[in-house]
């Protein structure tokens, strides 16, 4: 059978045919293996073989997770730094984005994950999800997290707050810790966003106990850094969300690096006795 008028058009005019070149694409899509400096910078993970076609039946959900992590915290780290005048003890003017971009984003990102069998990424989302979650609600007053230690002023943190409240971003900082050593097995971009985590709630830490020490000057301080820290992380962040968008678009444009580190640490070798 004959070629189709418009199609003999196409290629004479291109010299290229378009529907060859399609049908090539999805063979290639259907059948060619990522290497696995691609796939850690899609899935920031490890390849491992799963069980069945999940993941060229659905989409990518690491990109939905980097990036609402970037935005959630993109404020909050401004504001914690007080530029142009949005400085605020705790962030609270940008309470509902780190509801929906931090918390629930990252939460259906996890969901996502799991159900790919990625397993490091799946840890990470859901856990920094109930983060944005935990912190978010503290200072929604119908939750009583304040209030509880202030006499009913759901708007002003006693000392006994702070120093309680102390204890949780020093929790966070030994997460975002442990975190850092597993990306060390992913990409170099990843492990800063977790050391600058490490440090940024290292300074939280400090900022809420001088703060219950009635230490104000320096519990401020201690905020300013922890804003420019996270900020760090935040920057490593939109790099990982840009990376990723641009290599799943195939924009003709060069890749942007994260560092690959999946070759250069190697696993542990397991030996079976």
């Amino acid at each position: 059978m004959s070629e189709s008028p418009e199609r003999d058009l196409s290629k004479v005019e291109t010299g290229v045919d378009h529907n060859h070149e399609q049908q090539l694409r999805n063979v290639l899509t259907n059948t060619m293996s990522l290497s696995p400096e691609l796939f850690e910078r899609l899935y920031l993970s490890q390849q491992t073989r799963v069980s069945g076609e999940l993941r060229r039946t659905f989409a990518n959900p690491t990109p939905l997770g980097v990036l609402g992590f970037a935005v959630a915290l993109f404020p909050l780290s401004i504001e914690l730094m007080g530029w142009r005048s949005s400085g605020g003890a705790d962030g609270s003017q940008t309470t509902t984005c780190s509801l929906f971009f931090g918390g629930a984003l990252l939460w259906l990102a996890g969901a996502g994950e799991f159900l790919l069998g990625n397993t490091f990424p799946t840890i990470v989302f859901f856990t920094y999800g109930a983060h944005y979650f935990t912190y978010a609600t503290t200072f929604v007053p119908g939750y009583g997290a304040i209030a509880y230690s202030s006499g009913g002023d759901a708007f002003k943190p006693t000392a006994l707050f702070a120093s309680g409240f102390g204890f949780y971003t020093l929790a966070m900082a030994l997460l975002s810790f442990l975190f850092m050593l597993g990306a060390l097995r992913i990409n170099v971009v990843f492990v800063v966003v977790f050391f600058c985590a490490t440090i940024g709630f290292g300074f939280a830490t400090a900022a809420n106990w001088h703060a219950a020490l009635g230490a104000t000057a320096i519990s401020e301080t201690c905020l300013v850094g922890a804003g420019a820290v996270f900020f760090v992380a935040d920057l490593a962040g939109w790099y990982l969300g840009f990376a990723q968008i641009f290599a799943i678009m195939e924009l003709p444009l060069p890749d942007i690096p994260v560092g690959d580190l999946s070759t250069r640490i190697k696993p542990k070798n397991r030996k079976t006795a």
